[in-house]
């Protein structure tokens, strides 16, 4: 639990500084592809002449004004866009199931609340308007917080000293979700793979096609797998019983792993389909592994500008 906590502590400080160490034209370019357009694009109407600013990396060129450029003697770009802010929902599963480990000692909730901290970092960078909520049988709950991501950091770790003794309940959060009336909010939704049922791909799909999604899918530690089990007994989350050792065979690891990476695959077509994204791993430093990697990714294949060179580079921090 030691080497876990340090691990957790070590994945946090890389979070911190993906806020603070992109520039803001690239940060903005991240969030509005992940959310399928461009910022100033999503505020609606015509753009606003807001300012005149010097080139940084990640701006793009067509945003360059040329004749001011020449006249100061380096490059200017004309920023267009609306004052107001975007909106980013970040909604966390906290049902008992949650408490299950993964197979780096984290339970699934940790590593679902630092998914949630690299969205957060982000966005607050890009001054949205965020909103925490919490989700299990007994209640629905948003978490209000006001402030910079220090802020939000404070209000999530707080929020997550909590008894955990009650059942998830994903068909509220995803209701929930779908009734959030701004269609350009950005709706982050993290739970574990033993979340979802076929109910609940419908209602995915249904929300990936009016709103921008992003979904954490939390890989926890395969019960029959020996070698992750590191020799200790492996409990039912929900039972807390343990799981007879006789069971810890191949056959039985491999059956398990196949059907949750079948899951996995028909839940992240689905929303591919739908121009949303997946991001499934079982640890943090998985997580932000593949957080930076779809963000690079995704903008290495936006046409609209030349970030290939000057926003993935940025992107490898902290490693």
């Amino acid at each position: 639990m030691i080497q876990g906590a340090r691990s957790n502590d070590s994945i946090r400080a890389r979070i911190e500084a993906l806020g603070t160490s992109l520039s803001l034209p690239t940060v903005r370019k991240a969030l509005g592809v992940l959310e399928g357009e461009h910022a100033s694009q999503r505020r609606g109407g015509v753009d606003e002449l807001m300012d005149i600013r010097v080139y940084e990396p990640g701006d793009e060129a067509r945003h360059i004004d040329w004749r001011t450029s020449a006249r100061v003697g380096r490059p200017m770009v004309v920023q267009r866009e609306r004052p107001s802010t975007s909106r980013v929902w970040l909604l966390l599963d906290v049902g008992r199931e949650m408490t299950g480990s993964c197979p780096s000692g984290e339970p699934a909730y940790e590593v679902a609340a630092n998914a949630l901290r690299m969205f957060a970092a982000l966005s607050l960078r890009r001054s949205d308007d965020v909103s925490l909520v919490f989700g299990d049988a007994a209640s629905i709950t948003r978490v209000p917080f006001n402030g910079g991501f220090a802020q939000f950091e404070r209000t999530l770790d707080q929020a997550l000293q909590r008894s955990w003794d009650r059942p998830r309940n994903i068909d509220a959060l995803l209701d929930y979700a779908r009734r959030i009336r701004d269609r350009q909010a950005l709706i982050v939704l993290a739970t574990d793979e033993h979340a979802l049922r076929q109910r609940h791909l419908e209602a995915i799909r249904r929300l990936a096609q009016t709103h921008p999604m992003v979904f954490i899918d939390v890989a926890t530690l395969n019960p029959f797998d020996s070698r992750t089990g590191r020799n200790r007994p492996v409990y039912d989350g929900t039972s807390r019983r343990a799981v007879p050792a006789f069971l810890s065979n191949a056959r039985s690891r491999d059956e398990v792993a196949t059907h949750r990476a079948y899951l996995a695959a028909a839940l992240n077509r689905e929303l591919t389909r739908c121009g949303s994204h997946m991001i499934r791993s079982d640890s943090s430093a998985a997580m932000f592994e593949a957080f930076v990697r779809l963000v690079s990714v995704t903008l290495a294949r936006s046409g609209r500008n030349q970030l290939r060179s000057a926003a993935m580079p940025e992107l490898r921090i902290g490693g």
